[in-house]
């Protein structure tokens, strides 16, 4: 996964949700460019998977299906394929298809192994042994030991492969609980404390629930209960502060059970409230899951019909009415390729929000909504009707003016100028209120009639304009050499 993808995970890891949520609106359209569909694939899934973990699930669903379109799982021995996968595997198991999650699961090794990449197959091993375990703990008592011991050989072939240190966590806790599902209590137990220590170390509450939970179910098989019951606390205080509900409801399960072994019925109760919490949780996840596919099915009947006005839906982000990246992206190559044949120069005007995130944090989210709603209009202001203008990711806009008179030099700078200052000394008050009021950084580049080209150069002048101080515009200086010597 991308960087920022890893800092999403780790946050929600860290139980750090409102973090997560809005770091994860800067990355989730964003893909690494160059990606081959194998890592295009790998990277959609993984961040359905995250925003599944953030509740999104409309949104899940979407990067999901995106996502899968690209799999050729018999017969792919990419690591990326791999990793897809594997998630797709979690995203299966939240809407309750438990034997498709495993069959997933099963297939996400057999890529990894042909991929021959120690790490990734480290991670899938994890994923499969994890499920496995959660398998044995709801079969019949006389099966439950063999699925343990699969499970077992799974995490152990995992351990010997990984040097990721979350991932060695989340296999090290996982391996514990096989063992202490085949008996090996001893070694259950020093396996989950140092699940537990390393956890602690890193901030990982993940982990650390896992960790808890498996020196739980070790002193409930030993009999010593009042010790069990505390750890079953902890575990499950640490599944709710990140938002996991599968093992909420697992670890709130057993600490009911150890509740009652004690005939300590307030605490079974509690455990019991806090386990159907989750089963309503996971229930209404499934719902929402089950009619998002009701609708996308209701859409492809009437898709005949809809087509024209769903293209456009598609292309065109819903907050500020512009077009989307998608609409950009349909957009840009007809309207490059005009300029291109009138020997005219094309100019893309890349815009940046500074300091958005302290306007979400400090004004809130609706307001912030409205603060890029605002800016969308300004944009329309300053530009002609003939121009393009998207919002391209979060608190990103991207101008891009095709049909320009081959005289005009400095026509790019010149809108970008007048952007900057109309969002300058834009009234916010209404709007924002007395939070400090929004500026913006602007990146201008022109030059050769393609997208990613125009978009790196002005992106490239666009992190000058950041680094100079802000509310100010930058121009790609190759790009204006290229214009001053033509």
């Amino acid at each position: 996964m991308p960087q920022l993808d890893l800092e999403v995970k780790a946050l929600l890891n860290a139980g750090r949700l409102p973090e997560a949520n809005t770091l994860f609106d800067q990355v989730v359209s964003r893909i690494p460019p160059g990606a081959d569909r194998w890592t295009r694939s790998a990277v959609l899934v993984n961040r359905a998977k995250l925003a599944w973990r953030l509740g999104r699930i409309p949104l899940a669903l979407e990067l999901a299906a995106e996502g899968w379109t690209d799999l050729d799982g018999e017969n792919a021995d990419n690591p990326a394929a791999a990793q897809a996968m594997h998630a797709l595997a979690y995203l299966l198991e939240g809407i309750g298809n438990r034997r498709a999650a495993v069959d997933m699961l099963r297939l996400s090794v057999q890529v990894a192994r042909r991929a021959d990449v120690p790490e990734v197959l480290g991670h899938c091993l994890q994923g499969l042994g994890g499920t496995l375990n959660f398998r044995a703990i709801s079969s019949p008592p006389d099966r439950a030991p063999a699925i343990f011991a699969e499970a077992r050989e799974y995490l152990r072939e995992g351990l010997e492969l990984t040097t990721d240190e979350q991932m060695r966590r989340a296999l090290l806790g996982a391996y514990s609980r096989s063992l202490a599902g085949v008996g090996e209590l001893f070694e259950a137990e020093q396996a989950a404390r140092e699940t537990l220590r390393q956890a602690t170390e890193a901030g990982d509450k993940w982990s650390q629930a896992v960790g808890n939970w498996v020196l739980a179910v070790v002193r409930r098989d030993q009999d010593e209960l009042v010790e069990a019951r505390t750890l079953g606390s902890r575990a499950v205080a640490a599944a709710e502060a990140i938002n996991d509900a599968s093992l909420l409801l697992r670890f709130s399960l057993d600490l009911a059970d150890i509740c009652a072994q004690m005939n300590d019925h307030v605490g079974e109760a509690a455990a019991l409230r806090c386990s159907v919490a989750a089963s309503k949780t996971a229930t209404e996840t499934l719902q929402e899951g089950l009619a998002q596919a009701l609708e996308q099915r209701r859409v492809a009947v009437q898709a005949q019909r809809l087509a024209v006005a769903a293209q456009e839906a598609a292309a065109r982000d819903p907050l500020t009415g512009l077009a989307n990246r998608l609409g950009l992206e349909r957009a840009a190559a007809g309207l490059l390729e005009s300029t291109a044949a009138r020997g005219r120069v094309p100019w893309l005007v890349l815009v940046d929000v500074d300091w958005f995130k302290g306007v979400n944090d400090d004004a809130g989210h609706a307001a912030g909504d409205a603060a890029l709603r605002e800016i969308a209009q300004l944009l329309r202001r300053e530009c002609r009707a003939d121009d393009l203008v998207a919002r391209w990711a979060g608190d990103e806009f991207v101008v891009l003016l095709g049909d320009t008179d081959s005289n005009a030099r400095d026509v790019g700078p010149v809108v970008a100028e007048r952007i900057r200052a109309a969002v300058d000394c834009h009234d916010w008050t209404m709007v924002l209120g007395t939070t400090r009021r929004p500026t913006v950084s602007i990146g201008v580049a022109a030059g050769p009639a393609k997208l990613d080209q125009l978009f790196a150069a002005a992106d490239m002048a666009l992190y000058r304009a950041k680094r100079h101080g802000r509310n100010r515009v930058e121009v790609e200086p190759s790009v204006a050499e290229i214009l001053g010597g033509a």
